[in-house]
């Protein structure tokens, strides 16, 4: 589905991450990819899953919060692909003491680098790939229903999260004619690293796949596998939407 395509993939932080899974898939369905990573912590965990892909990726040091960064990833990308057909956004952070407590007691400067990392970053990310996507392109950025609904020890998180989705949509007003697609998939819980800094985690996970109507937790590849469908050109059609993998959980009123 996405043979003779190149997408770059932001970012990967370890095997468990739900852009190492899309990797993956895109990958398996024929595409060339770039895969950003934010430290030298991530490049090692990077290096020892290369392995499992089928062809060496161009690796790029991706820090969303810094301009040169992008500027050097905008650079590696139109030396070694010279066009970009997709991007993953993948990102997202928010101070600790933020996803503790009340959000009214959240700090202004928590807010701000919740917003920065994992919403503006999306901005920001699209600015760089825009004149590399030459024939069009599709977008897609990682979001979670905490975005419009009040989550338990989500907190800023979530509303960077909504910052994220409504994002989605002026972008895709934005670039829709020269051809680009941008969405979002919301993803239901998954054991991932981000999801160990969310208070009471395990009961969140054990009750999503007791009452979701497929009665199971999603997975990274049922990010995955979605992920490629609307990079592929079979959702050509498709932009400016929340698509929902979470087991069916979001038409509950619990």
């Amino acid at each position: 589905m996405l043979q003779d395509k190149f997408g770059l993939i932001c970012n990967v932080a370890n095997q468990r991450s739900a852009a190492w899974a899309i990797a993956k898939a895109c990958d398996a369905a024929g595409a060339r990819l770039a895969i950003g990573y934010l430290a030298d912590r991530e490049l090692d965990q990077l290096h020892k899953l290369l392995p499992e892909l089928s062809r060496p990726p161009l690796l790029l040091r991706c820090d969303v919060g810094q301009d040169d960064s992008l500027a050097a990833a905008h650079a590696a990308l139109s030396s070694e692909f010279g066009r970009v057909d997709f991007l993953t956004h993948s990102i997202a952070f928010a101070s600790m003491d933020d996803l503790k407590g009340r959000f009214v007691d959240t700090s202004r400067d928590g807010f701000l680098l919740a917003h920065n990392i994992s919403a503006y970053s999306l901005a920001a990310l699209c600015r760089t790939v825009e004149p590399l996507m030459t024939s069009g392109g599709s977008v897609v950025a990682l979001s979670y229903i905490g975005a419009v609904r009040a989550i338990p020890n989500y907190n800023v998180m979530g509303v960077a999260k909504a910052s994220l989705e409504a994002t989605v949509r002026y972008l895709a007003a934005d670039l829709g004619p020269q051809g680009i697609r941008v969405n979002a998939i919301s993803a239901g819980p998954m054991r991932t690293l981000a999801s160990a800094a969310i208070g009471d985690f395990k009961r969140m996970y054990s009750h999503h796949a007791e009452v979701s109507p497929l009665r199971h937790n999603t997975t990274q590849e049922e990010v995955a596998d979605t992920s490629v469908f609307l990079f592929s050109d079979r959702s050509r059609g498709i932009t400016g939407d929340v698509i929902y993998v979470d087991s069916g959980y979001h038409i509950l009123g619990l």
